[in-house]
């Protein structure tokens, strides 16, 4: 019988991670794993829109002024960012953060703004107006603001399946606060198990998946939001109209990497009932909850919750 995964859990993020590996004696995983850790931090620390020396936040100072020099690495989200915009028809928008201007999810009691509010920030939300290529980016107009919260934790996880491989790891997950990287299977060879929650009911699995050398990743309307006359209202916005949105209580991707299958359940989110031929088109397996609690997707691929 093969001997239970190595596991350790960390903080990032505003979250609760965890790496399981197989298949390695534990100094080796120790080693691989806080590596893996670091580079999860690396990321949070140039990326994170809540430090005064990231990336993000040099980028959002110069709105309106200045080109900021960016790397590589940023330059490939940036590219990466264009395309999800693409697919959706504009509606998923790395400028999109200065809806939390109007959008107060922390409010008590929550309040509902006005389409006034909203159609002031409109103006700011202007994606295809962002100049940038592999060397500098500058938004446009002063007040503009990037984000890269919609694909930076996802693509963190994949970070951390690759300096797992690189460690000579095989057989590991990768969990950062539900966006989840399988380097192959279990040392068995058995598939891993990963439970899906439930959009409305707290610690509840509503269905599982099984990976293999796969990621797994959900967007719902649970992590923020509030309810007002019966209506939820989420923090994954249209950002073509300003507004929550209201067809999918969640949506669930699987695909070959996390940063994959994050940006596909969050254009799915903004897509509505057009999500279903959108997700074919990407080929990849999914599972969706709409606002009814109605189950759809590709049922041949769920295990028991």
């Amino acid at each position: 019988m093969a001997a239970p995964p190595f596991r350790v859990t960390f903080r990032a993020m505003a979250s609760v991670h965890e790496i399981q590996i197989a298949g390695a004696d534990a100094h080796d995983a120790q080693r691989a794993a806080d590596a893996a850790m670091a580079d999860v931090l690396r990321i949070e620390h140039k990326y994170s829109r809540y430090r005064d020396d990231s990336v993000t936040a040099r980028i959002n100072r110069e709105a309106g002024g200045k080109a900021v020099p960016i790397d590589a690495e940023t330059a490939a989200l940036l590219r990466y960012a264009d395309a999800c915009h693409r697919l959706s028809g504009g509606r998923f928008d790395l400028t999109s953060g200065v809806l939390r201007q109007v959008w107060n999810f922390r409010a008590d009691p929550p309040v509902l703004p006005d389409h006034h509010e909203v159609d002031r920030v409109k103006p700011l939300i202007d994606w295809p107006g962002v100049e940038w290529d592999d060397h500098v980016v500058r938004l446009p107009r002063s007040g503009m603001e990037i984000d890269f919260g919609g694909i930076g934790k996802e693509y963190a996880a994949d970070r951390a399946a690759t300096i797992l491989q690189e460690h000579r790891v095989q057989h590991a997950l990768v969990n950062l606060g539900g966006d989840v990287r399988a380097l192959g299977a279990q040392e068995d060879g058995a598939p891993w198990r990963v439970g899906i929650r439930h959009p409305r009911q707290e610690n509840a699995a509503i269905a599982g998946m099984a990976l293999i050398a796969a990621a797994l990743a959900t967007s719902g309307d649970y992590e923020r939001y509030f309810d007002i006359d019966g209506r939820r209202y989420c923090h994954i916005f249209d950002a073509t109209t300003g507004w929550p949105v209201t067809y999918w209580q969640s949506v669930s991707v699987v695909a070959p990497l996390c940063v994959v299958a994050g940006s596909c359940s969050t254009i799915a989110m903004l897509l509505a009932a057009d999500a279903p031929a959108f997700l074919a088109a990407q080929g990849v397996r999914w599972l969706g909850v709409r606002a009814d609690g109605q189950m759809a997707g590709n049922v041949a691929a769920l295990l028991p919750p």
